[in-house]
């Protein structure tokens, strides 16, 4: 059978693959030509639609075409991917969408593989982004651009030979630069770290992000208080509000509002006994029904 001639050169022999199989010069990431390697999957991938998938033969074959262009799957989703799980979670999204280009591709329809492939598998790559990585609730728009910052700011990067400016991604995205700093900073919203994930410092490992947050303020508890209390006071006889005032805002003695009152010490302890035992009683049931 005749080897694939590269695009440009006219078509192959009569024997050889259709057009759709016509490769080039093809070096992986550590500079090995893989022409050949790349020719025989295109082969193979053309032998296996030929024959009925419910035969051993055409299993075997979808296997290794799988397993021969997994690399380049996982060269995509590097450029969608911020580390750690959510990376091997967007190159088992790549392998779908390269399954799919497999079982789907139509060697007769004139295209080459990976023109078909590729926008295949950085579908899957999209939505999947798009939707299922979100640890907060980002508008769509945002959540779009921020799939596509990344793969752009390469591009632009290595076209430039220096950073892109916001105005560059901007005009290249067809969005507004402040559309563009908004996705730039969603991209860290894929994933949350832990309250009690320690800091990482020179000295080895630090205190917890929830150390460095700040301690509780006791003033909110006065405010829960404060609005606890308010219908429960309003609702006291005139008598009982300004026992309650001359007790705890002028700092009387129990005697010398007696006097003022003209009852004796004991009946003032024993009626400031009673309006803070129904003031408590009113705060627990309040408390009860809001729980």
């Amino acid at each position: 059978m005749a080897t694939p001639r590269s695009p440009g050169t006219g078509h192959s022999s009569a024997t050889g693959p259709p057009p759709a199989t016509a490769t080039r010069v093809d070096y992986d990431r550590g500079g090995r030509d893989r022409t050949a390697q790349r020719a025989a999957a295109l082969l193979m991938l053309v032998r296996m639609h030929q024959i009925e998938p419910g035969e051993s033969e055409h299993g075997a074959l979808r296997e290794r075409v799988i397993a021969e262009y997994m690399p380049y799957a996982r060269h995509l989703a590097v450029r969608y991917a911020a580390g750690g799980q959510l990376a091997e979670d967007l190159r088992q999204v790549a392998y779908v969408g390269l399954v799919k280009s497999v079982d789907n591709f139509d060697p007769g329809y004139g295209a080459a593989f990976l023109s078909y492939a590729t926008p295949m598998i950085l579908g899957e790559l999209k939505r999947y982004f798009r939707d299922s990585t979100w640890a907060v609730r980002v508008p769509r728009r945002i959540q779009e651009l921020s799939g596509e910052v990344r793969p752009v700011t390469e591009t632009l990067a290595q076209r430039l030979h220096r950073t892109p400016t916001t105005a560059e991604l901007a005009e290249l995205l067809g969005a507004e630069p402040g559309e563009v700093l908004e996705a730039i900073d969603a991209a860290g919203l894929h994933q949350l770290d832990s309250l009690d994930m320690p800091l990482r410092t020179d000295q080895g490992m630090g205190e917890a992000y929830g150390d460095l947050l700040g301690a509780e303020d006791p003033g909110m508890q006065n405010v829960v208080d404060r609005e606890t209390l308010r219908p429960l006071l309003a609702r006291l006889p005139v008598r009982d509000k300004r026992i309650l005032h001359l007790s705890f805002f002028r700092g009387m003695t129990q005697e010398q509002i007696g006097t003022e009152l003209g009852v004796s010490q004991m009946q003032i302890s024993r009626l400031l006994a009673a309006i803070l035992r129904r003031l408590r009683q009113g705060a627990e049931t309040v408390t009860e029904g809001a729980g």
